[in-house]
């Protein structure tokens, strides 16, 4: 199935400055990501279930990048 939502890049140029203004570009992208098929609700997750959070690699490099973050 072919992808239909377009490649977008950020580069050096149009990198995000702030949390505030990579947020403001993860808005600005929302309608794009939305579904034409609702997803089902589902039940909460019970606090007893969760055992940590995985975090993608590029994800992890993004926000160690930004000032905000330890630099």
């Amino acid at each position: 199935m072919p992808n239909p939502v377009k490649d977008v890049t950020l580069t050096s140029a149009n990198d995000p400055e702030s949390l505030a203004e990579l947020r403001g570009c993860c808005a600005a992208m929302a309608p794009h990501w939305t579904s034409s098929t609702p997803a089902p609700a589902s039940a909460p997750v019970p606090p007893s279930r969760i055992h940590g959070v995985a975090v993608p690699v590029a994800s992890a490099r993004l926000i160690d990048g930004m000032s905000d973050y330890g630099d």
